[in-house]
């Protein structure tokens, strides 16, 4: 008797297919960076060639312009009124005395340019015998080229009171010498406007010598320094 062989089962693998094939990009953050860089340098090129050219071209506009220093002088002084009393409280231990003073003063702005002068707001202070009595101003104004304007200041001084010393030297200077020296000076400021760019600020000092007669309500000496120079 034949035994029959059992049919022998074959076992088959499953086909797998083959792992994908990965491409490689390289990172793009260098290159982004190098143009960043590049362009970066073309603006700091292009602005430092304008502004080169700026300053090229302002030193060719003041080369053909040559701007001169403003002439700011004081022409006259006219005394309204000066008053020179002494206090009721004086005593032979304390020596007061006030004085009262309203001087006009005449200023002459000369410009020589070929362009304008736009000047700023003025103080001048009068003084007498280093003690500071009053002041006045002077508003901010614009001049053009080649033109002389005058500038007229008031100083008021009203019942300023004195004590001493310098209430004794008063008195003697107003009653026995009939001569007050006072002492007013200021600066100016100025600055030059080409193709509406103002130049940095030049300053004029003024700083003059005046003496008055309280008799004859006038004066009688003048002497000025501007920046110095004696005019």
């Amino acid at each position: 008797m034949t035994t029959a062989t059992p049919p022998t089962t074959t076992t088959t693998t499953p086909h797998r297919p083959p792992p994908p094939h990965h491409h490689y990009y390289p990172p793009t953050h260098s290159s982004s960076s190098a143009s960043f860089k590049g362009c970066c340098c073309c603006l700091f090129l292009l602005f430092s060639f304008i502004a080169l050219l700026i300053i090229a071209l302002l030193l060719i506009i003041l080369l053909a312009v040559k701007p001169k220093k403003p002439s700011f002088d004081l022409q006259s002084v006219t005394v309204q009124y000066v008053g020179i009393t002494p206090s009721p409280i004086t005593t032979p231990s304390v020596t007061t005395a006030s004085v009262s003073l309203n001087i006009r003063l005449l200023f002459t702005a000369a410009n020589d340019n070929k362009v304008g002068i736009k000047y700023g707001e003025s103080r001048f202070s009068v003084m007498y015998r280093g003690i500071p009595l009053g002041r006045g101003n002077v508003a901010a104004f614009y001049q053009p080229a080649h033109s002389v304007k005058q500038v007229a200041v008031n100083i008021g001084v009203d019942r300023f009171n004195l004590l001493q010393a310098d209430a004794a030297n008063l008195l003697r200077d107003a009653s026995l010498n009939d001569r007050v020296e006072f002492r007013i000076f200021g600066d100016v400021g100025a600055k030059i406007r080409i193709l509406g760019i103002t130049s940095p600020g030049v300053q004029v000092s003024v700083d003059c010598l005046i003496v008055i007669s309280p008799r004859k309500q006038a004066l009688t000496y003048k002497q000025c320094g501007v920046d110095g120079l004696s005019v």
